[in-house]
């Protein structure tokens, strides 16, 4: 699957040393009660992890290196599928077993960072870090100073503490549970994201041990040896707690998802879309929307999609992989989805309500597609109509034929598909069946209840049914009396 692009990404990376990115992915996540690994549960569609990827592809990283543990073959394999070959940066895996904290996890990935880049530290279960931010942080590290990413919490219980000096200057990052009853009253804390100079790094990642509180390696450890080697530190501090919140359980993932998805409504509003209710819409891929777009509430976009000028989509409407263009009414409770092969939908159709539109249909201009009408791998040319309960399946229809109610083409014989072909300007009946390969000539009607199995002329009506029989005075059968 292609890398998607990021809404918050800047005009372009400032000048800096080759930036690496390190993300941190080898936890278990106990508390999320799932055999699937923490980093591949999904927010707005996609694996925690791709978002974090994806915003290493935004940075335009060199290398990103993933430190896997639990479960680490899926997570790889999962990971090497998302980002695919045109993901512009190396990927590395390296593993960490056991997992003996923070510090001991970005050891295991020191020996392949080169040691002439930027470093950023992410974490594979904190997915909606801006780019933007990132960026920001680079610059504050500026290839020579370790850059800290900070956030006032009012309740900072479980987090980080920044320790600074008389005048601002970060000295020490101080784990909560090895911190003081002063510096718990420290509201400004640690997000868990650096940026720092690779081969200083190193340097520092060799002098770590495990004496605190929790007997592990702490990453947070570099900032005292940072101000006892005499490098900067210096913190890069946001007010959006957002970019920095972690997932460590279903309750927090659902936060998260809110939390994505409103600000996927407010970018939309901020474009010109008229929403019914910002807080009843998930985006799960990449939504583009022309001038003077509605929607209704509960709809669902997935993939890409793009809908141009004017264009209406209804109440409950689950859309993906496809193109809707200028004027088009999706009626409430549509299912479209063009998987690989797209979907398109021309200017100023009119679809549903609850039709289904899958991979392959291509509608042209001003075609009626109504409730209950399924349409796989078909073209309808314009002013197309087919209204009512019916199918069509490999099929090519020309303009302003009428299909009516009930009628299907038979496209598979059990062990191939075939092509009906409906030419322009054609009256198909209810409940008739198109047995395919079969054309129907250009301005032909087919009578209702048909089973057609053979090519039509063109202007030719077409009926092929079983002989109308009446028996007058016939009456039906009566039930025996019980004994």
């Amino acid at each position: 699957m292609a890398l998607t692009s990021n809404p918050h990404l800047s005009s372009g990376a400032p000048a800096h040393a080759p930036v690496d990115v390190v993300i941190m992915a080898a936890g278990k996540g106990t508390r999320m009660r799932s055999k699937i690994p923490k980093v591949l549960q999904r927010l707005a569609g996609r694996p925690l992890l791709q978002h974090v990827v994806e915003t290493a592809a935004d940075l335009q990283a060199r290398h990103v290196v993933v430190i896997t543990g639990h479960s680490a073959m899926e997570v790889e394999a999962a990971c090497a599928d998302f980002t695919g070959a045109g993901a512009g940066f190396a990927l590395n895996f390296v593993r960490q077993v056991p997992q003996l904290g923070t510090g001991h996890a970005v050891q295991q990935a020191a020996p392949v960072l080169p040691d002439d880049g930027v470093v950023v530290v992410l974490s594979g279960d904190v997915p909606l870090t801006q780019s933007d931010t990132l960026f920001h942080l680079i610059q504050a590290c500026g290839g020579n100073k370790l850059a800290l990413l900070t956030l006032e919490q009012s309740n900072p219980a479980g987090y980080g503490r920044i320790v600074r000096d008389a005048g601002g200057a970060v000295q020490a990052i101080v784990e909560h549970k090895d911190a003081s009853e002063a510096q718990r009253a420290i509201t400004e804390i640690y997000s868990g994201i650096m940026a720092v100079p690779a081969a200083q790094l190193k340097t520092w990642l060799a002098r770590l041990d495990n004496k605190n509180a929790q007997g592990e390696y702490y990453l947070t450890d570099v900032v005292k040896f940072a101000v006892a080697d005499g490098v900067a530190v210096v913190g890069h501090k946001i007010s959006d707690p957002v970019q920095v919140a972690g997932v460590n359980s279903p309750v927090q993932l659902a936060e998260l998802e809110r939390a994505y998805q409103l600000q996927q409504a407010h970018r939309l509003m901020d474009e010109g879309v008229r929403l019914a209710d910002p807080a009843r819409i998930d985006v799960r891929g990449d939504l583009l929307c022309a001038h003077d777009v509605s929607i209704d509430v509960n709809c669902v976009f997935s993939g890409q999609v793009s809908l141009g000028e004017g264009v209406s989509i209804g109440a409950n409407c689950v859309i993906a992989n496809c193109v809707i263009e200028a004027g088009a009414v999706i009626h409430p409770f549509t299912h479209i989805d063009g998987e690989s092969l797209g979907v398109t939908v021309g200017a100023g159709a009119l679809i549903g309500p609850f039709a289904r539109l899958r991979p392959g249909a291509k509608l042209g201009a001003e075609v009626h597609i109504g409730n209950f009408v399924e349409v796989k791998n078909s073209t309808l040319a314009a002013g197309a109509k087919a209204n009512h309960l019916a199918y069509l399946g490999d099929a090519t229809v020309g303009e302003r034929v009428n299909y009516g109610a009930g009628s299907i083409t038979a496209n598979y014989d059990g062990a191939n598909k075939h092509r009906t072909v409906i030419e322009a300007d054609v009256h198909v009946g209810s409940n008739c069946v198109l047995v395919a390969p079969v054309t129907i000539g250009a301005g032909g009607t087919i009578g209702g209840g048909s089973t057609i199995t053979k090519s039509t002329e063109a202007g030719a009506l077409s009926v092929a049914r079983g002989k109308q029989v009446s028996i007058a005075n016939w009456s039906r059968p009566a039930k025996k009396p019980k004994a």
